[in-house]
Protein backbone atom coordinates (compact mmCIF):
# COMPACT_ATOMS: atom_id res chain seq x y z
CA UNK A 1 0.00 0.00 0.00
CA UNK A 2 1.41 3.50 -1.10
CA UNK A 3 2.01 5.37 2.06
CA UNK A 4 1.25 9.26 0.48
CA UNK A 5 -2.71 7.10 -0.30
CA UNK A 6 -3.56 5.42 2.76
CA UNK A 7 -7.01 5.41 4.37
CA UNK A 8 -4.83 7.15 7.14
CA UNK A 9 -3.91 10.15 5.05
CA UNK A 10 -7.31 10.30 3.20
CA UNK A 11 -9.17 10.72 6.55
CA UNK A 12 -6.75 13.71 7.52
CA UNK A 13 -7.29 15.25 4.37
CA UNK A 14 -11.21 15.40 5.11
CA UNK A 15 -11.27 16.34 8.22
CA UNK A 16 -8.65 19.32 6.82
CA UNK A 17 -11.36 20.05 4.46
CA UNK A 18 -14.55 20.16 6.67
CA UNK A 19 -14.89 23.47 7.10
CA UNK A 20 -14.63 24.02 3.34
CA UNK A 21 -17.41 21.03 2.40
CA UNK A 22 -19.48 22.67 5.12
CA UNK A 23 -19.36 25.81 3.21
CA UNK A 24 -19.85 24.48 -0.13
CA UNK A 25 -22.78 22.59 1.38
CA UNK A 26 -24.36 25.86 2.36
CA UNK A 27 -23.77 27.75 -0.78
CA UNK A 28 -25.71 24.71 -2.56
CA UNK A 29 -28.58 24.76 -0.41
CA UNK A 30 -29.23 28.56 -0.43
CA UNK A 31 -29.26 28.41 -4.29
CA UNK A 32 -31.20 25.16 -4.80
CA UNK A 33 -32.30 24.39 -8.51
CA UNK A 34 -35.07 21.68 -9.49
CA UNK A 35 -34.22 19.00 -11.75
CA UNK A 36 -32.68 19.70 -15.20
CA UNK A 37 -32.40 23.79 -14.13
CA UNK A 38 -28.83 22.92 -12.54
CA UNK A 39 -27.37 25.94 -14.58
CA UNK A 40 -25.72 27.43 -11.97
CA UNK A 41 -25.02 24.62 -9.46
CA UNK A 42 -23.32 23.37 -12.81
CA UNK A 43 -20.92 25.84 -12.97
CA UNK A 44 -20.05 26.74 -9.50
CA UNK A 45 -19.14 22.58 -9.55
CA UNK A 46 -17.24 23.08 -12.63
CA UNK A 47 -15.32 25.98 -11.40
CA UNK A 48 -14.36 24.47 -7.92
CA UNK A 49 -12.68 21.19 -10.09
CA UNK A 50 -10.91 23.58 -12.03
CA UNK A 51 -9.64 25.12 -9.24
CA UNK A 52 -7.93 21.49 -8.51
CA UNK A 53 -6.77 20.38 -11.66
CA UNK A 54 -9.48 18.15 -12.77
CA UNK A 55 -9.50 18.11 -16.73
CA UNK A 56 -11.64 16.96 -19.43
CA UNK A 57 -14.50 18.88 -17.81
CA UNK A 58 -18.13 18.78 -19.37
CA UNK A 59 -21.04 20.62 -18.66
CA UNK A 60 -24.28 19.85 -20.31
CA UNK A 61 -26.79 16.86 -20.49
CA UNK A 62 -30.25 16.30 -21.81
CA UNK A 63 -29.93 18.81 -24.28
CA UNK A 64 -29.30 21.30 -21.19
CA UNK A 65 -25.67 22.92 -19.61
CA UNK A 66 -26.69 20.94 -15.90
CA UNK A 67 -24.81 17.94 -14.65
CA UNK A 68 -21.20 17.59 -15.34
CA UNK A 69 -18.30 15.23 -15.37
CA UNK A 70 -14.74 15.27 -14.87
CA UNK A 71 -11.78 13.24 -14.24
CA UNK A 72 -8.58 13.07 -12.74
CA UNK A 73 -5.72 10.50 -13.77
CA UNK A 74 -2.55 8.81 -12.00
CA UNK A 75 -0.78 6.07 -13.34
CA UNK A 76 -2.04 4.40 -16.20
CA UNK A 77 -5.29 1.92 -15.31
CA UNK A 78 -8.49 1.43 -14.57
CA UNK A 79 -11.55 4.03 -14.35
CA UNK A 80 -13.78 4.26 -11.17
CA UNK A 81 -16.42 7.14 -10.90
CA UNK A 82 -18.27 8.58 -8.56
CA UNK A 83 -21.38 9.98 -8.36
CA UNK A 84 -23.69 12.23 -6.38
CA UNK A 85 -26.89 14.28 -7.30
CA UNK A 86 -27.21 17.75 -7.40
CA UNK A 87 -30.79 19.00 -8.04
CA UNK A 88 -33.32 20.00 -5.37
CA UNK A 89 -37.17 19.85 -4.92
CA UNK A 90 -39.88 21.78 -5.03
CA UNK A 91 -40.72 22.68 -1.59
CA UNK A 92 -40.77 26.04 0.58
CA UNK A 93 -38.20 25.59 2.86
CA UNK A 94 -39.54 26.63 6.69
CA UNK A 95 -36.03 26.26 8.55
CA UNK A 96 -35.07 29.35 9.45
CA UNK A 97 -30.92 29.24 9.07
CA UNK A 98 -28.57 31.66 7.58
CA UNK A 99 -28.40 29.34 4.47
CA UNK A 100 -32.10 29.03 3.75
CA UNK A 101 -32.90 28.20 0.55
CA UNK A 102 -33.16 31.70 -1.58
CA UNK A 103 -35.26 30.30 -4.30
CA UNK A 104 -38.99 30.59 -3.57
CA UNK A 105 -40.28 27.09 -3.58
CA UNK A 106 -37.41 25.41 -3.82
CA UNK A 107 -35.37 23.32 -1.52
CA UNK A 108 -32.26 20.72 -0.67
CA UNK A 109 -34.63 18.56 1.10
CA UNK A 110 -33.13 15.14 0.66
CA UNK A 111 -29.77 16.22 0.92
CA UNK A 112 -28.65 16.51 -2.28
CA UNK A 113 -26.42 19.58 -1.86
CA UNK A 114 -24.22 17.60 0.29
CA UNK A 115 -23.67 14.72 -2.09
CA UNK A 116 -22.38 17.36 -4.12
CA UNK A 117 -20.02 19.26 -1.57
CA UNK A 118 -18.84 15.96 -0.70
CA UNK A 119 -18.04 14.99 -4.00
CA UNK A 120 -16.19 18.12 -4.42
CA UNK A 121 -14.08 17.57 -1.19
CA UNK A 122 -13.23 14.62 -2.03
CA UNK A 123 -12.33 16.00 -5.42
CA UNK A 124 -9.50 18.17 -3.39
CA UNK A 125 -8.15 15.19 -1.56
CA UNK A 126 -8.10 13.01 -4.84
CA UNK A 127 -6.14 15.81 -6.38
CA UNK A 128 -3.67 16.01 -3.78
CA UNK A 129 -3.00 11.91 -3.75
CA UNK A 130 -3.12 11.93 -7.57
CA UNK A 131 0.51 10.59 -7.85
CA UNK A 132 -0.51 7.48 -5.90
CA UNK A 133 -3.87 6.82 -8.21
CA UNK A 134 -3.16 3.63 -10.54
CA UNK A 135 -5.52 4.60 -12.64
CA UNK A 136 -8.44 7.26 -13.73
CA UNK A 137 -11.50 8.56 -11.57
CA UNK A 138 -14.42 10.26 -13.02
CA UNK A 139 -16.94 12.47 -11.20
CA UNK A 140 -19.94 12.32 -12.25
CA UNK A 141 -22.47 14.97 -10.25
CA UNK A 142 -25.56 13.90 -12.10
CA UNK A 143 -28.44 16.12 -12.68
CA UNK A 144 -32.53 14.87 -12.36
CA UNK A 145 -32.47 12.19 -9.71
CA UNK A 146 -35.66 13.75 -8.12
CA UNK A 147 -37.16 13.65 -12.11
CA UNK A 148 -38.72 10.05 -12.02
CA UNK A 149 -39.32 9.38 -15.97
CA UNK A 150 -37.14 11.89 -16.84
CA UNK A 151 -33.85 10.78 -15.00
CA UNK A 152 -30.67 12.47 -15.44
CA UNK A 153 -28.98 8.82 -14.41
CA UNK A 154 -30.98 7.52 -17.51
CA UNK A 155 -29.56 10.18 -19.57
CA UNK A 156 -26.18 10.91 -18.42
CA UNK A 157 -25.42 6.76 -20.15
CA UNK A 158 -27.16 7.50 -23.21
CA UNK A 159 -25.09 10.32 -23.22
CA UNK A 160 -21.88 8.51 -22.55
CA UNK A 161 -20.82 10.00 -19.04
CA UNK A 162 -20.05 6.20 -17.57
CA UNK A 163 -18.49 5.03 -21.01
CA UNK A 164 -15.08 3.56 -19.83
CA UNK A 165 -16.02 3.13 -16.60
CA UNK A 166 -15.11 0.33 -14.60
CA UNK A 167 -17.42 0.81 -11.34
CA UNK A 168 -19.19 2.76 -9.74
CA UNK A 169 -20.04 4.72 -6.41
CA UNK A 170 -22.45 6.50 -4.63
CA UNK A 171 -24.12 6.97 -1.51
CA UNK A 172 -26.94 9.03 -0.23
CA UNK A 173 -27.20 10.80 2.99
CA UNK A 174 -30.02 9.89 5.36
CA UNK A 175 -31.46 11.76 8.41
CA UNK A 176 -32.99 8.49 9.84
CA UNK A 177 -29.72 6.74 10.25
CA UNK A 178 -27.98 8.15 13.36
CA UNK A 179 -24.82 10.30 12.75
CA UNK A 180 -21.51 8.97 11.36
CA UNK A 181 -22.88 5.61 10.53
CA UNK A 182 -22.22 4.00 7.82
CA UNK A 183 -24.56 1.06 6.37
CA UNK A 184 -23.57 -0.77 3.20
CA UNK A 185 -25.78 -4.32 1.11
CA UNK A 186 -24.66 -6.75 -1.04
CA UNK A 187 -27.62 -6.97 -3.46
CA UNK A 188 -30.71 -5.65 -3.93
CA UNK A 189 -30.81 -2.14 -1.37
CA UNK A 190 -32.93 0.15 -2.67
CA UNK A 191 -36.58 -1.15 -4.15
CA UNK A 192 -37.88 -0.28 -8.08
CA UNK A 193 -40.31 2.34 -7.97
CA UNK A 194 -43.44 1.89 -10.35
CA UNK A 195 -46.24 3.66 -11.12
CA UNK A 196 -49.99 3.11 -11.79
CA UNK A 197 -53.00 5.16 -12.96
CA UNK A 198 -56.55 3.35 -13.24
CA UNK A 199 -59.76 4.75 -14.32
CA UNK A 200 -62.93 3.06 -13.71
CA UNK A 201 -65.91 4.25 -15.84
CA UNK A 202 -69.12 3.66 -15.15
CA UNK A 203 -72.68 5.26 -15.36
CA UNK A 204 -73.16 8.14 -13.29
CA UNK A 205 -76.83 9.10 -12.06
CA UNK A 206 -78.75 10.08 -8.66
CA UNK A 207 -77.72 8.96 -5.57
CA UNK A 208 -81.45 8.33 -4.52
CA UNK A 209 -81.24 5.72 -7.53
CA UNK A 210 -78.34 3.24 -7.68
CA UNK A 211 -80.30 0.89 -9.85
CA UNK A 212 -80.70 3.54 -12.82
CA UNK A 213 -76.55 3.93 -12.45
CA UNK A 214 -73.33 2.26 -12.91
CA UNK A 215 -71.52 2.93 -10.24
CA UNK A 216 -67.66 2.88 -10.71
CA UNK A 217 -66.75 3.95 -6.94
CA UNK A 218 -68.32 -0.14 -6.17
CA UNK A 219 -65.65 -1.29 -8.81
CA UNK A 220 -62.84 0.73 -7.06
CA UNK A 221 -63.17 -0.07 -3.65
CA UNK A 222 -62.95 -4.08 -4.72
CA UNK A 223 -60.31 -3.10 -6.80
CA UNK A 224 -58.05 -1.66 -3.70
CA UNK A 225 -58.87 -4.54 -1.37
CA UNK A 226 -58.01 -6.99 -3.92
CA UNK A 227 -54.76 -5.57 -4.40
CA UNK A 228 -53.63 -6.16 -1.35
CA UNK A 229 -54.33 -9.62 -1.59
CA UNK A 230 -52.32 -9.47 -4.36
CA UNK A 231 -49.26 -9.10 -2.08
CA UNK A 232 -50.58 -11.42 0.61
CA UNK A 233 -51.55 -13.86 -1.59
CA UNK A 234 -49.38 -13.94 -5.29
CA UNK A 235 -46.00 -12.93 -4.05
CA UNK A 236 -44.34 -14.95 -1.65
CA UNK A 237 -43.89 -13.89 1.84
CA UNK A 238 -39.86 -15.03 1.09
CA UNK A 239 -39.86 -11.92 -1.16
CA UNK A 240 -40.86 -8.03 -0.89
CA UNK A 241 -43.34 -6.10 -2.22
CA UNK A 242 -45.90 -2.97 -1.81
CA UNK A 243 -48.52 -1.83 -3.59
CA UNK A 244 -50.15 1.38 -2.09
CA UNK A 245 -53.20 3.50 -3.40
CA UNK A 246 -52.05 6.98 -3.60
CA UNK A 247 -54.91 8.69 -4.99
CA UNK A 248 -58.66 8.22 -5.22
CA UNK A 249 -60.64 11.25 -7.13
CA UNK A 250 -63.96 10.82 -8.98
CA UNK A 251 -65.59 12.98 -11.48
CA UNK A 252 -68.28 14.65 -9.05
CA UNK A 253 -67.83 15.67 -5.43
CA UNK A 254 -71.48 16.18 -5.12
CA UNK A 255 -72.55 14.37 -2.36
CA UNK A 256 -75.86 13.04 -3.46
CA UNK A 257 -74.39 12.25 -7.34
CA UNK A 258 -72.86 8.79 -8.45
CA UNK A 259 -70.22 9.75 -10.58
CA UNK A 260 -69.47 8.46 -14.12
CA UNK A 261 -65.76 8.13 -13.63
CA UNK A 262 -63.47 7.32 -10.68
CA UNK A 263 -59.63 7.69 -11.09
CA UNK A 264 -57.35 5.90 -8.73
CA UNK A 265 -52.98 5.95 -9.02
CA UNK A 266 -50.26 4.76 -6.63
CA UNK A 267 -47.16 2.83 -6.47
CA UNK A 268 -45.84 -0.81 -6.66
CA UNK A 269 -42.12 -1.11 -5.08
CA UNK A 270 -39.74 -4.24 -5.49
CA UNK A 271 -36.62 -6.07 -5.80
CA UNK A 272 -36.90 -8.60 -8.29
CA UNK A 273 -38.05 -8.80 -11.43
CA UNK A 274 -39.95 -11.53 -11.24
CA UNK A 275 -42.11 -10.24 -8.51
CA UNK A 276 -42.62 -6.98 -10.57
CA UNK A 277 -43.94 -8.52 -13.75
CA UNK A 278 -46.06 -10.57 -11.07
CA UNK A 279 -47.82 -7.65 -9.86
CA UNK A 280 -48.25 -5.91 -12.97
CA UNK A 281 -50.21 -8.89 -14.41
CA UNK A 282 -52.18 -9.39 -11.39
CA UNK A 283 -52.93 -5.97 -11.49
CA UNK A 284 -54.79 -5.92 -15.30
CA UNK A 285 -56.25 -9.54 -14.32
CA UNK A 286 -57.91 -8.16 -11.05
CA UNK A 287 -59.47 -4.46 -12.99
CA UNK A 288 -60.14 -6.72 -15.76
CA UNK A 289 -62.33 -8.81 -13.97
CA UNK A 290 -63.98 -6.45 -11.14
CA UNK A 291 -64.60 -4.10 -13.62
CA UNK A 292 -66.44 -7.06 -15.67
CA UNK A 293 -68.58 -7.44 -12.52
CA UNK A 294 -69.75 -4.16 -11.54
CA UNK A 295 -70.52 -3.43 -15.40
CA UNK A 296 -67.66 -0.49 -15.86
CA UNK A 297 -64.47 -0.43 -18.20
CA UNK A 298 -61.21 -0.31 -16.30
CA UNK A 299 -58.51 0.82 -18.33
CA UNK A 300 -54.89 0.26 -16.06
CA UNK A 301 -51.34 2.43 -17.06
CA UNK A 302 -48.91 0.89 -15.32
CA UNK A 303 -45.33 2.52 -15.48
CA UNK A 304 -42.00 1.61 -14.83
CA UNK A 305 -40.13 4.68 -13.63
CA UNK A 306 -36.82 3.05 -11.85
CA UNK A 307 -35.33 -0.11 -11.36
CA UNK A 308 -33.97 -1.60 -8.16
CA UNK A 309 -30.68 -0.60 -7.13
CA UNK A 310 -28.75 -3.70 -6.83
CA UNK A 311 -25.00 -3.71 -5.17
CA UNK A 312 -22.36 -5.95 -6.81
CA UNK A 313 -21.26 -8.03 -4.20
CA UNK A 314 -17.47 -7.44 -4.07
CA UNK A 315 -18.22 -4.02 -3.80
CA UNK A 316 -20.33 -3.59 -1.22
CA UNK A 317 -17.54 -5.84 0.77
CA UNK A 318 -15.18 -3.21 -0.34
CA UNK A 319 -17.51 -0.43 1.20
CA UNK A 320 -17.43 -2.04 4.38
CA UNK A 321 -13.64 -3.01 4.62
CA UNK A 322 -13.22 0.85 3.87
CA UNK A 323 -15.33 2.43 5.98
CA UNK A 324 -14.39 0.17 8.89
CA UNK A 325 -10.90 1.18 8.09
CA UNK A 326 -11.82 5.01 8.45
CA UNK A 327 -13.88 5.33 10.93
CA UNK A 328 -13.86 2.07 13.00
CA UNK A 329 -16.51 -1.52 12.98
CA UNK A 330 -18.56 0.44 14.99
CA UNK A 331 -19.71 2.99 13.00
CA UNK A 332 -20.71 -0.10 10.27
CA UNK A 333 -23.16 -2.04 9.63
CA UNK A 334 -25.78 -3.79 7.18
CA UNK A 335 -28.23 -1.98 5.72
CA UNK A 336 -31.80 -2.73 5.51
CA UNK A 337 -33.89 -2.79 2.40
CA UNK A 338 -35.15 0.06 1.80
CA UNK A 339 -38.26 0.07 -0.25
CA UNK A 340 -37.29 3.95 -1.49
CA UNK A 341 -35.78 4.22 -5.00
CA UNK A 342 -32.80 5.59 -6.43
CA UNK A 343 -32.06 6.32 -10.21
CA UNK A 344 -28.23 5.23 -8.87
CA UNK A 345 -29.82 2.02 -10.35
CA UNK A 346 -29.45 2.70 -13.68
CA UNK A 347 -25.87 2.98 -13.54
CA UNK A 348 -25.93 -1.08 -12.80
CA UNK A 349 -29.26 -2.23 -14.20
CA UNK A 350 -27.60 -3.12 -17.26
CA UNK A 351 -25.29 -5.46 -15.73
CA UNK A 352 -21.65 -4.05 -17.93
CA UNK A 353 -20.75 -1.45 -14.88
CA UNK A 354 -20.22 -3.07 -11.72
CA UNK A 355 -21.98 -0.31 -8.96
CA UNK A 356 -22.50 -0.23 -5.30
CA UNK A 357 -24.20 2.14 -3.48
CA UNK A 358 -24.00 2.98 0.48
CA UNK A 359 -25.64 4.94 3.41
CA UNK A 360 -24.13 7.49 5.54
CA UNK A 361 -26.26 8.64 8.61
CA UNK A 362 -26.59 12.16 9.57
CA UNK A 363 -29.45 12.45 11.93
CA UNK A 364 -28.27 13.70 15.22
CA UNK A 365 -31.21 14.46 18.01
CA UNK A 366 -28.95 16.56 20.07
CA UNK A 367 -28.67 19.15 16.79
CA UNK A 368 -32.09 20.85 15.75
CA UNK A 369 -33.63 19.56 12.78
CA UNK A 370 -31.77 16.81 11.78
CA UNK A 371 -33.66 14.07 11.99
CA UNK A 372 -36.63 15.21 10.35
CA UNK A 373 -38.11 13.22 7.18
CA UNK A 374 -36.62 13.20 3.80
CA UNK A 375 -38.37 15.67 1.30
CA UNK A 376 -39.85 17.74 4.34
CA UNK A 377 -39.82 21.55 4.03
CA UNK A 378 -37.94 21.13 7.62
CA UNK A 379 -35.60 18.80 6.65
CA UNK A 380 -31.56 19.71 7.70
CA UNK A 381 -28.43 17.44 8.87
CA UNK A 382 -25.69 17.00 10.82
CA UNK A 383 -23.44 18.93 8.73
CA UNK A 384 -20.46 17.31 10.92
CA UNK A 385 -20.85 14.11 8.93
CA UNK A 386 -19.97 15.68 5.84
CA UNK A 387 -16.20 14.93 5.92
CA UNK A 388 -16.94 11.42 6.17
CA UNK A 389 -18.65 11.05 3.03
CA UNK A 390 -15.44 13.23 1.52
CA UNK A 391 -13.35 10.75 2.72
CA UNK A 392 -15.70 7.29 1.66
CA UNK A 393 -15.89 8.88 -2.09
CA UNK A 394 -12.12 9.52 -2.09
CA UNK A 395 -10.88 5.84 -0.34
CA UNK A 396 -13.46 4.34 -2.50
CA UNK A 397 -11.53 5.35 -5.92
CA UNK A 398 -8.22 5.06 -4.86
CA UNK A 399 -8.82 1.41 -3.02
CA UNK A 400 -10.55 0.18 -6.13
CA UNK A 401 -7.88 1.57 -8.75
CA UNK A 402 -5.14 0.09 -6.15
CA UNK A 403 -6.81 -3.44 -5.92
CA UNK A 404 -7.09 -3.64 -9.92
Amino acid sequence: MTTNASIERIRALAQEGEQEIIALRRHFHANAELSWEEVETSKRIAEELKKVGFENIRIGFGGTQCGVTAEISGAKGKCVALRADIDALPLSEENETEYRSKNKNVMHACGHDAHTASLLGAAKILAQIRKDLKGTVRLCFQPAEESGSQSGARVMLEEGALDGVDSIFGLHVFSNIPSGMVQYRSGPIMAAADGWELTITGKGGHGSAPEEAIDPTIAAFQMGNAFQSIISREVSPKDTAVLSVGGITTSSDVFNIIPERVTMKGTVRTFLPEVQDRVESAMERVTSSIAEACRCKAELKYMRFLPATVNTPELALLVQEIAEELFGAEHVEEAPLTMGSEDFSYYSYTGHIPAVFAFLGVGCPEKQGTTNPHHSPKFDLDEAQLYKASALYAAFAWKALENS
